[in-house]
């Protein structure tokens, strides 16, 4: 892995956004088992999980709401600015909720499952047209 990618335009145009195939669930309850969740953040109303169906589904959860992991591949420094607001508007324009997860490495975009397809066309346009 390179050098952080700081550059709002870079970013934007290396993002290279990839579309996972697991069904992914938001999940909550105060004392829920992180063990085998992609992520988990603590908040004052209980701790969130972010768990595969399968393990959502193992422990109960509700699967209402199933959604779509969309990486974008490119090394975004932490405190580059811009990506994640050029993203989430570029979705909202679409009328495509989500949910952004930044990580150390990449940022990533959590879309109802149903959407997914479009999801990925919006971002891929943002790449080739960079940033408003």
């Amino acid at each position: 892995m390179g050098t952080p990618v700081k550059d709002r335009a870079a970013m934007i145009a290396g993002m290279a956004p990839d579309l996972s195939e697991t069904v992914w669930h938001f999940c909550t309850r105060h004392e829920a088992d992180p063990a085998g969740a992609l992520a988990v953040f603590e908040e004052s109303e209980g701790r969130s999980l972010i768990l595969s169906e399968d393990q959502a589904q193992a422990r109960g959860y509700d699967l209402g709401q199933p959604m779509a992991q969309i990486t974008l591949t490119v090394h975004s420094a932490l405190d580059g600015v811009g990506l994640t607001a050029a993203v989430a508007g570029a979705l909202a324009a679409a009328d495509i909720p989500c949910n952004m997860v930044a990580a150390f490495h990449h940022d990533h975009a959590f879309v109802p499952w149903e959407m997914r397809a479009r999801a990925m066309e919006v971002l891929h346009q943002l790449a080739q047209r960079g940033p408003a």
